[in-house]
């Protein structure tokens, strides 16, 4: 599956795609993703995602089993946490970030408010390769996907930095505050959020194309292995200022039937805050990836 982008997947599509913004992101126009796509189209949108790391195709109206079909054309997708679970679904990859309630409790997943970037299970050996989001509801105002080249990130470091981080690897966690207990162990007892962590090299190597990315985010990355505390927390913050300048960002307003893609290996994401009052509701799978990066 793995392949190094080039500008063909650009010229493939001609006309149908148009750029988001000068730090990351196509949009592909006129896929019907309600029907199977044919070889050369999927070969073609595998390469605009890793080409540009934000893939968007508007206008779609799809069921649980047509996303976790596309979804599929970019690799084995993952089960969805239990807890996130909602039983009417069809499939286990299936996950609905929502503030929907039933009785008076969330159905869903990440349900209000602001979230700071970050990248998917980075927490664990494995991080996922790929997120897919559709967009059922949408609020009025606010409720936006911020997503960050970290490929940018990384190239644009003052060069001391750049050649510090390069050997260095970071504890991410699950729960803000799980590997507070710094530089201990990861106990086989230790309660099963807490046990939601893995440290990562700091900058890592893209698969497929070969680019080097900053791997470090403000939500879930705890400390920096084999530092003093104060010495890591002040690296991190520089890090986390760095990542997310404006440059390398590209927001992200939601429409209904909206379809986004994100190569989770090299894009950071958060989220705006917005109304609670308003539904947002969008279905999510995340493509599983075939080796720790």
């Amino acid at each position: 599956m793995e392949m190094r982008p080039t500008a063909a997947h650009d010229t493939a599509f001609g006309e149908r795609v148009r750029s988001l913004s000068p730090a990351l992101g196509i949009e592909v126009r006129g896929l019907d993703l309600a029907a199977p796509l044919d070889a050369d189209t999927v070969r073609t949108i595998r390469g605009l995602l890793y080409q540009h790391c934000v893939l968007l195709v508007r206008g779609q109206r799809i069921d649980e089993e047509q996303q976790v079909r596309f979804g599929e054309y970019f690799g084995h997708l993952a089960n969805t946490l239990g807890k996130y679970a909602i039983n009417r679904t069809t499939h286990p990859a299936i996950m609905y970030v929502t503030n929907e309630k039933e009785n008076g409790q969330y159905v869903g997943a990440l349900p209000d408010g602001e979230m700071y970037f970050h990248s998917d299970r980075c927490y664990v050996a494995r991080p996922c390769l790929a997120t897919m989001l559709y967009a059922i509801d949408i609020p009025s105002v606010g409720g936006n996907t911020l997503f960050a080249n970290q490929y940018r990130a990384y190239e644009t470091l003052p060069e001391p930095v750049r050649l510090r981080v390069e050997g260095l690897r970071a504890m991410h966690a699950y729960e803000p505050g799980a590997a507070d207990n710094y530089a201990a162990p990861i106990s086989k007892t230790t309660p099963s959020a807490k046990a939601l962590r893995h440290a990562h090299p700091m900058v890592v190597t893209h698969p497929g194309t070969g680019r080097k990315a900053l791997y470090v985010n403000r939500l879930m990355t705890e400390y920096v292995e084999g530092l003093p505390r104060a010495e890591s927390d002040a690296l991190l913050e520089f890090l986390f200022d760095h990542q997310e300048q404006p440059q390398f960002v590209y927001e992200h307003r939601w429409i209904p039937g909206d379809v986004v893609i994100w190569d989770n290996r090299c894009v950071l994401h958060a989220r705006t805050d917005f109304n609670p009052g308003e539904a947002r509701k969008l279905r999510r799978v995340v493509v599983d990836t075939e080796d720790a990066i």
